[in-house]
């Protein structure tokens, strides 16, 4: 009588080749974020370092607060083609991000940033992009010098006061740094009616429309929702002729 051959099921346990294939890559991320000094709060904003700046591996520099409130390239890129041949005012340069791009379209950029440290880094991020020449850069306070600026469109960015804005329900302008929402407009309106806002993802915006009624007749407004990979990052408003046509009020 022949005997059947059993077959035995084998029980080794295969390793996960998923896993081996990843884990030395961010091994390898981790240390280079650790060579560059950085501390843990920018960590985040690090691995996303090419959404910041396209040309971050040839010299961008940035400070802690730079890493979480510059704008990333590809929404800066789209506010700078909103005033292509115009003379643009970055009243809250920081490390150079929006000011970058707007020379890339634009005329001519003043940048004006309080920090003289940040200043230097967004000469040297402009020198990398080849606009230097496009920018000029001032070290002050943009409340003192609005009253002395001339340009077609005002560029406000203003701090949002670090990464813990996200865990507000629903960001109020008076949350805005150096002042509230209104003060800043406010003197931005003195120089033009053409202002472009970049503000917190989950901002006020019933508070964001009634900005176009500090002016009379009201400006026209534009709300604009600002996505990278998928991902909102914040909120554009386009008062006057650097929005399309939908006046104050309407929506």
């Amino acid at each position: 009588m022949q005997k059947k051959a059993s077959r035995r099921r084998s029980t080794t346990c295969r390793p996960n080749k998923r896993k081996l294939v990843h884990l030395p890559r961010q091994i390898q991320k981790r240390r280079k974020f650790l060579e560059e000094g950085l501390t843990p709060l920018v960590e985040k904003y690090w691995f996303q370092r090419y959404d910041l700046f396209s040309r971050y591996d040839e010299g961008i520099k940035m400070d802690e607060q730079g890493w979480y409130s510059v704008t990333p390239e590809k929404i800066a890129i789209t506010h700078a083609k909103r005033c292509e041949n115009a003379t643009v005012i970055d009243c809250f340069a920081g490390v150079g991000g929006n000011a970058i791009q707007f020379a890339s379209m634009c005329y001519h950029v003043v940048a004006i940033e309080i920090d003289p440290l940040k200043v230097d880094m967004a000469i040297n991020n402009a020198k990398i992009y080849g606009v230097e020449d496009y920018i000029d850069f001032i070290v002050g306070d943009f409340f003192q010098l609005a009253p002395s600026l001339k340009g077609d469109v005002v560029f406000l960015s203003p701090p949002w006061g670090g990464p813990s804005y996200k865990w507000v329900k629903k960001f109020t302008l008076d949350l805005l740094k150096p002042k509230d929402g209104y003060a800043i407009f406010q003197a931005a309106q003195a120089i033009t009616p053409n202002i472009i806002m970049f503000l917190p993802r989950n901002v006020d915006l019933l508070q964001v429309e009634e900005l176009c009624w500090l002016s009379s007749p009201p400006l026209q407004v534009e709300i604009e929702e600002n996505y990278v990979r998928s991902n909102l990052k914040g909120v554009t408003i386009y008062f006057g002729g650097t929005a399309a046509s939908s006046q104050c009020g309407s929506s």
